[in-house]
């Protein structure tokens, strides 16, 4: 007999083997929408659930060590989700579903609602394609997406206006795909007849790779914040846009381009497409921050004469984010200076939940 089967054999002929551990059920979700979370940590002194759009709910501990709490109905949506496990932030280990970002990992939970433009639903799907190249303006590998929607053929000659959607702070340039799922909102639109069939270009958004810091010390910081910006910017128009319109079947001008973003993307889509009205006639902002009071310098010229080239600016934020005095404050701006644009409030705090709709609410009125 092999030597090393003799000290298994005798283990498992005693019984001395561990069992494995009893498996944990989360999230639960019940047929009232309702949902049970349960995270095990006997040596644990206090859990609480962190839910995306929620102030920490405190858990429960049975005789076995396992921490529960079960929600209030959740209405139907994709939510992030950790534990705090004695002020330690935890994913939950026993669901594969997961909100990527750079510095903030988290679970999540699917809460499906048939009406919802972010379902994987039974229509035809574009296609998600990953792209690589070497920047010479940032001075790093990176990379990009594109989506094309259902029935794009490279060999046919229709070519498609482009919307350039920009990720937040703390996201890569999957965010709008994975988290986002903005081919998903893209595809129901498109086969209801709402949106007119489009690319959609998710590239990275960071010019300076530095401002990328979990104490916020990078974004913080002005200097970092000001060129991430501009060298994003240049990336973007001189690198990423004349690849696009090489390698795919767009129309290159003005009146098919659009530029949107969260958050930092937010300020990004404002930054680049105000100032590139050359480039680009739509812009859509959700819940847009980084850039500062000095408007008139940031955005020199703006005035009534800006109307004739803006098709669209489309600025967006949630009532209980922390963003939406610095918005209120933009747009009267843009007020005194008498260039149009839509004011956009909905509930919501700082989260997907918001962006998600802002996008689904957005991309109908582009192209048009």
């Amino acid at each position: 007999m092999n030597r090393l089967l003799v000290p298994l054999t005798i283990a498992v002929s005693a019984g001395l083997l561990a069992q494995p551990p009893k498996p944990v059920k989360s999230p639960e979700v019940q047929a009232d929408r309702r949902v049970t979370f349960r995270f095990k940590a006997p040596n644990a002194k206090v859990v609480q659930l962190a839910l995306e759009g929620s102030k920490p709910d405190a858990m429960a501990r049975d005789d076995e060590g396992i921490w529960s709490v079960t929600t209030d109905p959740l209405e139907p949506d994709i939510y992030g989700y950790t534990f705090l496990a004695d002020g330690v932030s935890l994913t939950d280990p026993n669901t594969p579903l997961r909100k990527q970002n750079l510095l903030w990992q988290s679970s999540a939970v699917h809460i499906p609602g048939a009406d919802l433009p972010w379902e994987h639903t039974n229509v035809p799907h574009g296609t998600v394609q990953h792209h690589f190249y070497h920047s010479g303006v940032v001075g790093d590998d990176r990379d990009f997406y594109v989506y094309t929607p259902p029935g794009y053929d490279a060999n046919a000659k229709t070519k498609y206006p482009v919307l350039y959607l920009l990720h937040g702070f703390s996201d890569d340039a999957s965010g709008w795909s994975q988290v986002g799922l903005a081919h998903f909102i893209l595809d129901n639109l498109v086969a209801a007849g709402k949106v007119k069939p489009m690319l959609v270009v998710m590239t990275l958004g960071y010019g300076a790779p530095e401002i990328v810091s979990s104490d916020f010390s990078g974004f913080r910081d002005q200097g970092i914040r000001e060129r991430n910006f501009d060298r994003f910017t240049e990336a973007l128009i001189t690198e990423v846009m004349p690849q696009v319109e090489k390698t795919y079947r767009v129309t290159a001008d003005r009146n098919s381009r659009a530029i949107a973003g969260l958050s930092m993307g937010g300020a990004e889509a404002l930054l680049t497409g105000l100032n590139h009205l050359d480039k680009f006639a739509y812009i859509g902002a959700f819940s847009s921050g980084g850039f500062t009071e000095e408007y008139e310098k940031q955005f020199p010229g703006m005035d009534a004469k800006t109307n004739g080239r803006i098709k669209l600016l489309w600025i967006a934020c949630g009532t209980e984010d922390g963003l939406i005095a610095d918005n209120r404050k933009f747009r009267a701006w843009l007020k005194e200076k008498g260039v149009d644009h839509a004011d956009i409030e909905t509930p919501g705090a700082h989260t997907w939940m918001v962006w998600r709709r802002n996008l689904a609410n957005f991309t109908p009125l582009l192209f048009q």
